[in-house]
C-alpha cells in the first residue's frame, strides 16, 4: 500500500538531538543514525551523572555526545531536533537559532521518516501504545518481515548485548512501524498506510480535541484498525476510508474472543480468537498477564492482518512475545514470595490497567507511585486519587515520594502530598513519604510473603534500578 507523503525524508545532514538519552529521542536517534544521518546529541541527565550506562553505550556506538552548554553546536547545516517545550533559553536552542539552523520536533523528524516509507503501521490511542507497537513488530519479525520499530520502551525481544536500549529496531526503511502521540497535536503529521486506534480518553486534552485530531488520524489512514469496546474510538470508525474492528466485548467485530475461554494467571493470559470475517477460531496465548493485554494482542493481530500477515501466524507469534521493560515487567520473586514488579504506570487509565491485573490474582499490593513531575501531578491528581483509592482493596497500601524533578522554573506548590490525602479521604490507604529511598526501607518493612510490590512512574531510568534494590534486599 503506497503512503501519500508531504514530506520526503531529509537527506544526509547531521542531527543534533537536544535530550538524546529521553526515551522518545534515544530510539529516534538510533534510527536516523541506522539511515545514515551523523547523530550527536547532549543531556542533562548525563550532565548530572544520571544513567552512566547509557550514555557510555551511545559513545561506543558512534553517537557523539557533548555536555548541555551549546558546545555541539557548530554549523548552520546542522538540524536541532529538540521538544517543542524546550525553551529559547536553552543553550543549544540560543546556538542553533544564532546559528540560522533547522529546528525540528521530535515528531516532525519522526513523520517525515514514517511517512516516507512504503508500509508504515502507526499506533494511536491513550494507552497501550508501546505493548502493541512492540507486538506488531515482534508478528512482522516472526513472519519473516524486516520493519523499523519506533517505540517509547525497551522491546525484551529485539535486546542483545549490542543494543540493550531496543526501543528502536533498525530494518529496511520501507517497513515502518511506529506509535505516535495526540498529546502535543503532532498526531496530524502522520500518513499510515496501517493506523490503529486503541482508545480515546481524557488524559492531556478535552474530549472535543480527542476527537478531532484522532477522527482526522483514522481519516488519513489507508486502512484503520479500531478498538470497538472503546465507546469514542469505535464512534469515530465511520471516518474511515476502510476499517477492521476488534474489541473483546464486542462479539461482533472483526476479531474478537469467546470470552467463556479466557483464563487469567500471574505471568499470562489466554482464549480462543474469533475471526468473524472468516468464521475461524484459533487459540491465542500472551505471556503478559491481564485483560488489557489480550486487548492490545487484539490489536496487534488486527494491524499485523491489515498489512498482510495471516490471523493465524500472527496470533501464533505472540505466544513468543517477551513484553517491554517497565510494562508489568517482574523483576523477580524473593525467597519469601514477594514480587517486585517495575512499571510504567503514570496517568490514571495505565496505572488503573496495572492495578486491575494485580487485583485479578490473589496476594496484597503494595503500589509505589513517582509522579513523573509538578505539571502533571496538578493536571490529572484527582483521578490518579480516584483510581488509587477504586481499585485497591482495604488491605492494600499507596506509597507516594515527591515528583521527578531535574530542575527548571515550575511551579512545586503542589506535591505528592495532596495525592495521598486525596486517597485517604476516598477510602483508600495511602502514605506520604517524601524521600525515594525512605519510601524503599518503609515498602520492605511493610512487605510480607505473597505480596506484590509494584514500582510505578515514568520519564525516570532510575526507577527500575530502585525496583531492583528493592527485591535484593527482601527475604
Amino acid at each position: 500500500m503506497d503512503n501519500a507523503s508531504d514530506a520526503g525524508p531529509l537527506s544526509e545532514r547531521p542531527l543534533f538531538f537536544c535530550g538524546i538519552g529521553g526515551s522518545g529521542m534515544l530510539p529516534l536517534a538510533q534510527i536516523a543514525h541506522g539511515l545514515g544521518h551523523p547523530v550527536a546529541g547532549s543531556d542533562r541527565s548525563r550532565d548530572q551523572g544520571r544513567s552512566p550506562d547509557k550514555f557510555a553505550w551511545l559513545e561506543a556506538n558512534g553517537f557523539t555526545l557533548f555536555p548541555q552548554d551549546g558546545s555541539g553546536v557548530t554549523s548552520p547545516d546542522q538540524v536541532l531536533i529538540a521538544s517543542a517545550a524546550i525553551e529559547d533559553s536553552v543553550p543549544e536552542v540560543a546556538r542553533a537559532k544564532a546559528l540560522g539552523c533547522e529546528r525540528l520536533s521530535r515528531a516532525e523528524l519522526l513523520s517525515r521518516l514514517f511517512n516516507a516509507s512504503y508500509c508504515s503501521v502507526a499506533v494511536a490511542g491513550t494507552s497501550g501504545k508501546s505493548t502493541v507497537t512492540g507486538m506488531i513488530a515482534w508478528i512482522f519479525s516472526e513472519a519473516g518481515h524486516n520493519p523499523t520499530v519506533m517505540n517509547g520502551a525497551v522491546m525484551k525481544n529485539f535486546v542483545s548485548p549490542q543494543n540493550p536500549y531496543a526501543s528502536a529496531r533498525i530494518g529496511a526503511p520501507g517497513l515502518f512501524v511506529s506509535e505516535v502521540d495526540e498529546s502535543d497535536g503532532s498526531i496530524a503529521l502522520y500518513r499510515p498506510s496501517v493506523g490503529v486506534l486503541l482508545n480515546v480518553s481524557l488524559d492531556h486534552k478535552s474530549i472535543e480535541e480527542l476527537r478531532v485530531l484522532f477522527g482526522n488520524y483514522v481519516a488519513a489512514s489507508g486502512r484503520a484498525v479500531i478498538n470497538v469496546d472503546s465507546a469514542e474510538a469505535g464512534y469515530l470508525a465511520t471516518r474511515a476510508k476502510d476499517v477492521v474492528t476488534f474489541g473483546l466485548k464486542a462479539g461482533d467485530a472483526d476479531l474478537t474472543i469467546d470470552p467463556d475461554t479466557i483464563v487469567q494467571t500471574q505471568q499470562a493470559i489466554e482464549a480462543v480468537l474469533i475471526d468473524n470475517r472468516r468464521r475461524e477460531a484459533f487459540p491465542l496465548s500472551v505471556p503478559m498477564p491481564g485483560l488489557h493485554n489480550l486487548s492490545n494482542a487484539l490489536a496487534a493481530i488486527a494491524a499485523a492482518h491489515a498489512a498482510g500477515v495471516k490471523v493465524e501466524q500472527a496470533a501464533f507469534a505472540l505466544r513468543s512475545f517477551a513484553g517491554l521493560a517497565r510494562r508489568f515487567d517482574v523483576i523477580g520473586t524473593s525467597p519469601s514470595g514477594i514480587t517486585v514488579i517495575d512499571d510504567f504506570g503514570h496517568n490514571p487509565e495505565k496505572c488503573a490497567a496495572t492495578l486491575r491485573t494485580l487485583k485479578a490474582t490473589p496476594g496484597r499490593v503494595i503500589a509505589f507511585f513517582q509522579p513523573h513531575g509538578y505539571g502533571p501531578l496538578r493536571q490529572m491528581g484527582e483521578e490518579l486519587a480516584k483510581t488509587f483509592a477504586r481499585v485497591l482493596g482495604p488491605e492494600d497500601v499507596t506509597i507516594l515520594c515527591d515528583p521527578v524533578y531535574f530542575g527548571g522554573t515550575v511551579d512545586r506548590s503542589i506535591g505528592s502530598e495532596r495525592i495521598a490525602d486525596l486517597v485517604n479521604a476516598a477510602g483508600g490507604h495511602a502514605e506520604y513519604i517524601a524521600d525515594r529511598e525512605a519510601c524503599g526501607a518503609r515498602m520492605l518493612a511493610l512487605a510480607r510473603p505473597g505480596d506484590r510490590i509494584a514500582v510505578m512512574g515514568a520519564r525516570d531510568d532510575t526507577l527500575t534500578e530502585f525496583a531492583q534494590s528493592i527485591l535484593a534486599r527482601l527475604p
